[in-house]
């Protein structure tokens, strides 16, 4: 175990936990078996590390007790075997006390009913939890021991449980482990959430960030142009803030003609259509681009259209942010000025993070979200127009503002302005408007999307069943228009994450960028030193299994090749014969065999490969003089990949020197290429 001591310490928020605290920090890892856990107000130990129960009450507040089941138990309670007990202690320790400890008790006591049930079905079958990856047959049972509502948290669960088994002490399933828990556990909704194809996907987020961009490039002439209409108001009026008052005299208002003779006689002044002060300021083209239709004319509306464009603004800089975040739409109408955070990391640098609030009842949770470096022209101009429409809110005495929503307000704020229709002007801003779905954005402001750049085609159509083969036929069918919705974007941010074979299109990746590393960095492996948003680490980790998975059943099919046949190809697989067509289908569903890719095709060993198959081939090609791996299959998408990858060996060797190690393992490789290219011709 490679614990450093200085990273333990308990993290409960409770006035009891303190640097002096008894039970603050352990001397060892794992803790002494008499190491106090809970301490009550007068200092009495109420639980010490061995005992078979932990009382969480001091804590909080209320009954809560950890029961790690080698005590007496009640009639009917099932027990767990000490051994198993020892592990299960040893969990709940690193929750407590860990580099990412539980800041709650209440998280603790759910984190561990979740994986109470392994420890009891490894009891029950006579085995210990550290040695269930030796035991699939066992591991198997899982998916029907586990909670029902919570098996997506489980895996998640036990894969930070994995990633942190060297510093934890031992493992309870492995990668192949999870892998196959994944693909037998229950179908969930999420799960069956469409995946947006990359052509689509990349068509509407480029849509988005066109209209951010023009919309920061013409930011300080929005600016001017806003606080010219509200000065506007107030001279007319005599202040902003009767000009906000409903009931306001119609006369006076600035964007018409000089036609009402008293409302001259007071001293108002008229500027006449609001199309010669957007031409003045020069926004009047960037209005006409994104919000009038063809053969539409900006003389022909009023200043209202400056607050469509503001609520189009507010929209489309949210939708940005989901696509790049995973983050509910509930989740992004709530983020704040100052959500967007920046956090060093020595392997990438900048990570960006999106601070908001969750609309779950997690507790533990930070509600932090990866995002993409690009979030930043989102929250700019989300930030530009909240800024803008709160200097008519905290004018207006019929809205309740509070000094933090002036100071920091929400991103998406009601229209305030006295020229906007204004609606629940009264209520406090934490009572926020609804939402719309993303298909009444589409419908509302037609000139943000081409919907012919929607239509789904047979490629689109393809990829999206790959990943989502219960797609409705009749909705998502070629030559219909895709129904874009707020949680695809949640879905296919997960699976776009992944970075694997099957979303292949470079633009999707051009988008990414830094950000599909750092998010499966971040969310799969907690490198994070923040608790980042658990729902959406939960759905990550899981989509990572599931697209490994369906990875993994494309070796069922015949692109890829074993260099020993049919029969070996479904022997290495772990599976039937290959004629057993029904086996062979339930099989590739299950996502069964293990997986990795290599320069050849891929490799089907479980654990690692001794010779270093992922980026030298001459072991998988048989180029040692040996016959090529019996645990490798070459794939014939590859073939031009591998040909490259000769030529470039070719011209290497013309320089090395004879005789070399260095030349000798080129050729080597050389000689594997040739077997893979001779096996991809004849099998």
């Amino acid at each position: 175990m490679n614990v450093a001591l200085p990273d333990l310490s308990l993290n409960i928020d409770s006035p009891l936990v303190t640097r002096s605290a008894g039970n603050f920090q352990p001397p060892t890892w794992p803790p002494p078996l008499d190491f106090p856990v809970t301490i009550d107000k007068h200092g009495t130990i109420i639980s010490r590390y061995r005992d078979a129960k932990w009382n969480l009450a001091p804590w909080a507040k209320k009954s809560k007790t950890l029961n790690f089941g080698d005590g007496p138990q009640r009639i009917g309670d099932p027990s767990i075997t000490p051994a198993n007990a020892a592990l299960l202690r040893q969990i709940a320790g690193w929750w407590l006390w860990g580099p990412r400890a539980v800041t709650n008790p209440t998280t603790l006591l759910n984190q561990f009913n979740l994986l109470r049930p392994l420890f009891i079905l490894c009891s029950n079958e006579g085995i210990s939890a550290s040695a269930l990856e030796r035991f699939p047959a066992v591991a198997d049972k899982l998916p029907a021991v586990l909670l029902p509502s919570r098996t997506e948290s489980a895996l998640a669960l036990l894969h930070s449980l994995f990633e942190q088994r060297e510093r934890l002490g031992f493992t309870l399933l492995d990668f192949e482990g999870l892998r196959r828990l994944e693909a037998a556990l229950p179908e969930t909704e999420s799960r069956q959430t469409p995946y947006i194809p990359p052509r689509i996907w990349t068509y509407q987020v480029n849509r988005l960030r066109a209209f951010l961009d023009d919309f920061l490039a013409h930011r300080q002439q929005i600016e001017d142009c806003y606080r010219f209409c509200l000065d506007a108001y107030a001279k007319n009026y005599g202040s902003l803030a009767d000009a906000c008052r409903q009931g306001r005299d119609p006369k006076l208002l600035p964007f018409s003609e000089r036609r009402h003779h008293g409302g001259a006689r007071s001293g108002a002044e008229y500027l006449g259509s609001f199309s010669k002060t957007a031409q003045r300021f020069g926004i009047d083209v960037l209005l006409e681009r994104w919000c009038l239709m063809q053969g539409q004319s900006l003389s022909s509306h009023s200043v209202n259209i400056l607050a469509m464009y503001f609520s189009m603004t507010a929209r489309v800089g949210i939708a940005y942010l989901l696509n790049f975040s995973m983050m509910r739409i509930r989740e992004g109408w709530s983020l704040r000025a100052d959500c967007l955070e920046v956090e060093q990391d020595m392997t990438f640098g900048a990570i960006y993070l999106l601070r908001g609030v969750t609309t779950k009842t997690i507790e533990d949770d930070d509600a932090r979200w990866i995002t993409s470096p690009s979030a930043q022209v989102a929250v700019q101009s989300l930030t530009c127009v909240a800024r803008l429409r709160m200097i008519a809110a905290d004018a207006n005495p019929d809205v309740p503002t509070t000094r933090d929503d002036i100071r920091n307000p929400y991103l998406v704020v009601r229209p305030y302005e006295p020229w906007a229709n204004t609606m629940h002007a009264d209520e406090e801003l934490s009572l926020r408007p609804i939402h719309p779905n993303y298909q009444e954005v589409v419908k509302a402001y037609p000139k943000l999307f081409d919907v012919e750049a929607l239509r789904i085609t047979e490629s689109d159509i393809q990829i999206a069943r790959l990943i989502t083969p219960s797609l409705d036929g009749e909705t998502f069918a070629v030559g219909k228009i895709w129904p874009l919705a707020w949680h695809q974007l949640r879905r296919t941010g997960a699976v776009n994450m992944q970075a694997s074979g099957l979303v292949s299109d470079a633009s999707v990746q051009y988008q990414l960028k830094h950000a599909t590393r750092a998010m499966s960095l971040y969310y799969g492996q907690g490198y994070s030193r923040l608790h980042l948003n658990d729902s959406v680490k939960a759905e990550y980790i899981r989509t990572m299994y599931e697209v490994l998975g369906k990875e993994i059943s494309r070796l069922f099919t015949d692109r890829f090749v074993s260099p020993y046949g049919a029969k070996h190809k479904a022997l290495i697989l772990g599976i039937v014969a290959p004629e057993d067509s029904k086996k062979l289908a339930a099989a590739a569903k299950q996502g069964r065999g293990a997986w990795r890719e290599t320069l050849l095709g891929g490799c089907t060993k479980r654990g690692p490969c001794d010779y270093g198959g992922v980026d030298n081939v001459a072991r998988c090609g048989g180029g040692d003089g040996e016959a090529p791996c019996a645990e490798a299959l070459f794939d014939r998408e590859q073939e031009p990949a591998i040909r490259q990858l000769g030529r470039v060996i070719d011209s290497r060797l013309a320089d090395a020197p004879e005789g070399s190690p260095y030349r000798q393992s080129l050729e080597a490789q050389q000689r594997a290429i040739e077997n893979a290219l001779y096996v991809l011709a004849t099998k």
